[in-house]
């Protein structure tokens, strides 16, 4: 049984970190939905200011997928520049399996990054109509 659960510690253990801050993050917005129904059953009017001091979640900022789609392109290229750094160390065939390894944040990064400027091209075309 050790020699299962001794290589799957790592896997095991990024689950458990992860369930314990879904757990905890639901947690807390069970607690701040029951402090504003309360409220709102007492008569009491909350305003935007008295939610945001309660620790509801903010809108994310503009232009996430813009960075989130630059940081995976230059993940990317940090691949691309380890693959030539050990294939003129040591082997030529690093190089290619490094583009290849590479080229699924650099896509991914490519496609978050248009989707950015779609959502921003969106945002001002809205703009410009009111």
């Amino acid at each position: 049984m050790e020699d299962v659960l001794i290589p799957l510690a790592p896997f095991i253990m990024v689950v458990a970190i992860v369930l314990t801050v879904f757990y905890f993050n639901s947690k807390n917005k069970r607690a701040i939905l029951e402090t504003v129904r309360e409220a709102s059953r007492n008569g009491q009017s909350l305003d935007a200011e008295t939610i945001k001091a309660l620790g509801m979640p903010q809108k994310k900022s503009e232009g996430g997928d813009l960075k989130a789609g630059l940081i995976l392109i230059a993940i990317a290229a940090a691949l691309l520049v380890l693959g030539y750094a050990i294939g003129t160390v040591e082997d030529e065939t690093a190089m290619p399996i490094m583009a290849a390894v590479a080229s699924f944040p650099g896509f991914i990064g490519v496609v978050l990054v248009l989707f950015g400027l779609a959502n921003a091209a969106n945002r001002k075309k809205q703009r410009d109509l009111e």
